[in-house]
């Protein structure tokens, strides 16, 4: 099984300190650095090459969201999972226009934001339901005029996506469909090709955006 390291960027320092420990203490996973905000980004990422980045959107300095975009325009490759405190919807919306992977309020347990980072790394797209809702309402209420158009998805696949859409993780499709997570690991790879997208958060983006599922 791969290492999964990850690069934590986070301002507090005792919830940093918890998120290194947390990540170091999880088999198969790993902290490979943490950092108080988005200064010398580039530098820190080049220096450890994570593969999940766990990014506060309130730092000082640099934020989160500046930070993705610097992190995205030379390591796109790279996993970025957000974690703000609030359902904010403008940095909801901008941190999907920014790239970003998935997206999770900070009081998500421990268990679920390890998940959450095995999720990202398999190329889910992690949201907690109540952010998931704030993005279906968001794009709703940004694109009403947008006609329907379901991209010649399968009855399966609408409903694969219908469910990334509402939050749903990788493991809980399998569950929900009673399918194995590779069998729902290669439904997504044909929605990201229909779509012509190139990772969940833009599925989920794009399915709302062109109104596929409600």
């Amino acid at each position: 099984m791969q290492l999964i390291k990850v690069a934590v960027f986070e301002d507090n320092k005792p919830r940093r300190e918890l998120l290194e420990m947390l990540m170091n203490s999880t088999d198969g996973i790993t902290c490979c650095g943490a950092y108080p905000d988005g200064r010398d980004a580039l530098k820190h990422i080049a220096g450890n090459m994570p593969h999940v980045v766990l990014m506060d959107i309130d730092m000082p300095n640099i934020n989160g969201i500046e930070t993705l975009t610097a992190i995205r325009s030379q390591y796109p490759e790279i996993k970025v999972l957000m974690q703000t405190v609030f359902e904010q919807e403008d940095k909801i919306f901008d941190s999907i226009l920014a790239g970003a992977d998935g997206y999770i309020l900070k009081k998500t347990p421990p268990s679920k934001l390890l998940e959450a980072v095995q999720e990202v790394m398999a190329g889910g797209a992690p949201m907690t339901p109540t952010v998931a809702r704030q993005v279906l309402l968001l794009f709703n209420n940004r694109h009403q005029k947008i006609p329907k158009n379901n991209f010649d998805l399968t009855e399966r696949e609408l409903e694969i996506l219908g469910l990334l859409v509402n939050g749903f993780s990788y493991k809980m499709i399998a569950e929900k469909c009673s399918v194995s997570y590779a069998t729902v690991n290669t439904h997504i790879s044909h929605i990201y090709e229909k779509l012509h997208v190139q990772s969940g958060t833009e599925a989920v983006a794009k399915a709302i955006q062109e109104k596929i599922v409600r």
